[in-house]
């Protein structure tokens, strides 16, 4: 079973909340981050180079100075106040009239190291190494990680509960997507949320965070080194997530671009496509998006195509190789145009089904890219499942949205 706890987070006055709460430091780049950010805003504390004119290098020794100064200089203002009692919370994201409901708690590192914390995705290590010096220097989970556990009805019983009162924070963001926070302080309530975690949750599921989550690992197990006198029940042991019921999340898909046709005409690709695929021009001029497991849409020369995989081109008994970006990777971007690693390949980008399909058509439109793939999105039990085998999804293959908003509540270490 999972192992939680509540806790006293530091957050942001009510009247503050929407200047403090921030997108996630990987969805801006520094000059978004810098045009956007308020002069309150937790992107001072988690891309700290905006602070710098020009813009400082983000893995500087400068920088990580800068971060550590202004969480302090939050707190110090009154931008950032602990409550006076370790609490759950709930968080709510509304998109597209749904919306979901997750609690904000503490999960242990033991639980990753062990496996009870599940992932579906490789860590880059350095990716690793930069999020554990931000854990490390400012000895807090600035920003939560996003889990998934499966549903229990209980739970979603206390959640009901506690979000029909008022709510702490309430606001729209930039993209229109809807926020809601509430505190659970109940002391019988809060002890109930942790008994039905420890007794009847087998098992977290990484849902988007896995460096965030590998780097709050690694900081407690570096504490935990430098700890003679340790209990492992010291905060450093936990570190914050917002963990979401199975049932409420829906994984949007997550689509290729690539560069070109690896020396191929466009006749001459749709051709060797026809090999494994069954392939046919879409109709009308709208774009193509693919209707259900193993249908693809093509974007090439103007033109949207759909394209099924054929029978016995797959395996529906290998919870990887029926993967639909297992069968495009293998029999098309492998196959066809030589691009074997998706990791390293300068040949291939990535774009969230966010953004609409008219992106991919923009960005070969405008003779960026020569070719776009759509794929139908993976569903949670999909992922669960390969989870639960301990296997890896390839890389790009989910994608959440709503993103969690930072700055809602913050995990302190001591």
């Amino acid at each position: 079973m999972v192992r939680v706890k509540p806790f006293a987070a530091l957050r942001p006055p009510k009247n503050i909340a929407t200047e403090v709460a921030a997108p996630p430091y990987d969805v801006l780049n520094s000059l978004e981050a810098k045009k956007i950010a308020g002069p309150k805003s937790l992107l001072h504390i988690t891309k700290p180079e905006i602070d710098f004119d020009p813009i400082a290098d983000e893995h500087s020794q400068a920088v990580y100075d800068k971060a550590v100064e202004n969480f302090r200089l939050w707190r110090e203002r009154g931008w950032l106040v602990r409550d006076p009692s370790e609490c759950y919370y709930v968080y709510a994201q509304t998109m597209g009239g749904r919306t979901q409901y997750g609690i904000v708690l503490c999960a242990h590192t033991d639980d990753y190291a062990s496996g009870v914390i599940k992932k579906h995705e490789l860590t880059r290590k350095d990716k690793e190494d930069d999020r554990m010096i931000h854990v490390r220097i400012q000895n807090a989970n600035i920003e939560p990680v996003f889990f998934s556990y499966r549903d229990k009805p209980e739970l979603n019983e206390i959640v009901a509960k506690a979000v029909s009162g008022p709510s702490e924070y309430k606001f729209t963001d930039e993209n229109g997507f809807g926020h809601e926070f509430w505190v659970i302080s109940d002391p019988a309530t809060v002890a109930r949320i942790t008994e039905i975690f420890t007794s009847q949750v087998d098992a977290f599921y990484v849902a988007d965070g896995h460096h965030r989550t590998a780097a709050a690992a690694r900081v407690g197990a570096e504490k935990r080194s430098q700890n003679p006198a340790h209990t492992g029940d010291e905060e450093y042991n936990f570190f914050m997530a917002v963990c979401f019921p199975e049932s409420q999340l829906k994984i949007i898909d997550y689509n290729r671009v690539v560069k070109d046709l690896n020396g191929l005409t466009a006749e001459q690709f749709i051709q060797a496509l026809g090999e494994d695929f069954d392939v046919e021009p879409a109709e009308g001029s709208d774009p193509y998006k693919p209707q259900a497991l193993h249908n693809f849409s093509m974007y090439l020369e103007g033109r949207w195509y759909s394209f099924t995989a054929k029978v016995g081109r797959y395996d529906d008994s290998d919870p990887i190789g029926v993967l639909d970006v297992t069968i495009l990777s293998r029999l098309v971007l492998d196959k066809l145009l030589g691009i074997k690693d998706l990791r390293t390949d300068k040949r291939i980008d990535f774009v969230g089904g966010i953004r609409g399909l008219g992106e991919l058509s923009r960005r070969v439109d405008n003779g960026e890219m020569k070719v776009a793939f759509a794929l139908y999105p993976v569903s949670m039990k999909q992922l669960l499942d390969i989870a639960d085998s301990g296997n890896i999804m390839p890389p790009k293959t989910t994608w959440f949205e709503p993103k969690l908003r930072s700055g809602l509540a913050i995990h302190t270490l001591d």
